[in-house]
Parts: structure tokens; C-alpha cells; sequence
């Protein structure tokens, strides 16, 4: 899994484990989150969203489990 960075004032980077359907997101604050379950198309859509912040608070947040990662890049 290779982190993308993203063009947008809420997240710099996501990455996605498409076997697992994990989402990770590295936020401007530095922190590091995988969601879980998470299928592909929205992932595609995230990186489509016109904006990626809302789309996070929108459609991923409330909708899949999480857990916080280390804050450095693996």
C-alpha cells in the first residue's frame, strides 16, 4: 500500500489495502487513520470528491469503523 497524497485543507495523504478494504488517512493535523470495510468504489469516490474533507465527514466517518494509527509513515 503506497500512501496518494490528496489536494485538499483536511487530509495530505490516503492509501487503500483493496484485499482488506482498509482505507488509511493521514490528516493535515498529522494524524493517521485506517477505516475498515471499506469497498472500492468508495475509495474512487473519495479521490473524485470535489471536496475530500466533506466526503470523509459525510460518507466515511460516520459509516465505518476506524482505528488510529502511529503518526509516522509506514
Amino acid at each position: 500500500m503506497r500512501w496518494e497524497p490528496v489536494d485538499s485543507s483536511a487530509a495530505t495523504a490516503v492509501r487503500y489495502h483493496a484485499e482488506r478494504r482498509w482505507l488509511d488517512v493521514e490528516y493535515t493535523n498529522g494524524g493517521q487513520y485506517r477505516y475498515f470495510d471499506v469497498p472500492a468504489e468508495v475509495h474512487h469516490e473519495l479521490l473524485a470528491a470535489e471536496s475530500i474533507g466533506t466526503y470523509l465527514n459525510q460518507c466515511i466517518k460516520p459509516n465505518y469503523r476506524y482505528a488510529r494509527l502511529s503518526p509516522t509513515r509506514a
